[in-house]
């Protein structure tokens, strides 16, 4: 069996949809399970929708809702063309079911991560079932899934933990005997709690969607097709001469993901390698290039790989009485962190002060600093960008020299700077 994965960019327009038609058409004969993003940069426009709810700016909500409605209709105007066709009610149903989330009080209103993940998902659930009805109208086969009835997770929203043996169980025993038969389209990024609320898998969760899937049906491979020609040394809008990874190891492409490298989701790998199973990444406009591939087999690549994470922010914490930070300090430090879902993408430490890389989320951070303004002096600076070389070139740090350094690690693999 084939797990494929289409990414947001690779369904942004109709024209992008044909094209994944036309990918899928290519293996329709054989066992192929398909996931897909929101389309185009739709989660963006959900995560504007979302604040404006949460707000309560009803003119804000509106233009929102109009803009995703607008643009997924010109979408849909452009593709199906079989007016009698069911797929129109699946897809004003699932418009009207958002409308009325969006009119009525919640469950839980104070809870911003719940309500982010009961709205967000809509973007999955809607260009799912428009890939699926226009490659129905053109002869690939095709049965619309929704992954919610699958994939179980805690209701940690936002980051939510899958529950393997549930989700394990329920897609051997009810879903692999389908896929077997026809082929999938399903969703990435979200799950289902056990109270039945929709829950997500972290930000472009849709490549670990892709795993967890492939994982559970024992995939032969899982292809994941992007705007690029697969896994390169560096985004090549920012460096020049940007090199192709013919292939990588798991561990490799896991330390990259750490790093920040956003072309494989992070939790991706471990499912994967598990089972053995190769990941492909491969580029959906000329899909008859290799791409990358991703496998057991150990590498020793020595390229420079150079990741770039904007939208960082700095905190910088200190003791109130001028006193040394010392563990019991840190462990209380790192406790918040866990508590107020803060990843840390860079930390340093001295006598007394302690300075934590993270991204710039003002929700999650905001809510840090207050519980650490009990026992901390708190600082924060904002729009920072995080520099990761991996296997850095002897002048690679000379080219920050002239700027101001926030923060800086280095050894004789990784260089990582705060700018």
């Amino acid at each position: 069996m084939l797990v494929y994965k289409f990414g947001g960019a690779s369904v942004k327009d109709a024209d992008a949809v044909r094209n994944v038609g036309n990918i899928v058409s290519k293996v329709k004969d054989k066992p192929v399970f398909v996931v897909i993003s929101a389309m185009g940069k739709m989660t963006n426009a959900f995560e504007k929708l979302i604040h404006a709810f949460y707000e309560g700016d009803i003119q804000a909500q509106e233009s929102s809702l109009k803009f995703i409605k607008d643009y997924h209709k010109n979408i849909i105007d452009d593709l199906l063309k079989n007016s009698s066709s069911h797929a129109f009610d699946d897809i004003d149903n699932l418009f009207l079911e958002l409308e009325c989330m969006l009119e009525t009080e919640t469950e839980k209103p104070g809870n911003f991560d719940y309500i982010y993940d009961q709205i967000v998902g809509f973007g999955e659930l809607i260009s799912t079932r428009i890939v699926s009805a226009f490659l129905n109208e053109n002869g690939i086969s095709n049965r619309w899934m929704d992954c919610r009835n699958f994939v179980s997770t805690d209701n940690n929203y936002r980051d939510a933990k899958v529950d393997w043996k549930a989700t394990e169980e329920i897609i051997y025993k009810k879903l692999l005997p389908i896929a077997k038969k026809q082929i999938i389209i399903t969703q990435g990024f979200i799950g289902r709690a056990s109270d039945l609320s929709t829950t997500t898998l972290g930000r472009d969760g849709s490549d670990y969607s892709a795993a967890i899937f492939a994982y559970c049906l024992k995939a032969d491979s899982v292809t994941i097709w992007k705007d690029v020609p697969g896994v390169m040394n560096g985004d090549p809008k920012k460096i020049e001469d940007a090199v192709l990874f013919n292939q990588l190891s798991y561990n490799e492409t896991i330390e990259l993901a750490y790093y920040g490298a956003n072309v494989i989701h992070p939790k991706t790998i471990q499912p994967l390698r598990n089972r053995e199973i190769p990941l492909y990444v491969k580029s959906f406009y000329e899909d008859e290039l290799p791409g990358t591939v991703i496998h057991h087999a150990e590498t020793t690549n020595d390229i420079p790989v150079y990741i770039y994470k904007e939208n960082q922010a700095m905190i910088s914490v200190s003791t109130k009485d001028f006193s040394f930070i010392v563990e019991n300090h840190i462990s209380h430090i790192f406790e918040l962190l866990s508590k107020h879902h803060v990843k840390v993408n860079l930390m340093q430490n001295s006598a007394i002060n302690f300075k934590l890389c993270v991204d710039d989320n003002a929700s999650k951070n905001n809510a840090l600093i207050e519980s650490l303004s009990d026992i901390f002096e708190t600082e924060i600076s904002h729009e920072l960008q995080l520099v990761s070389i991996r296997n850095p070139k002897d002048n690679d740090f000379e080219k920050y020299a002239g700027k101001e350094i926030k923060m800086e690690q280095r050894n004789q693999k990784m260089i990582q700077i705060l700018i």
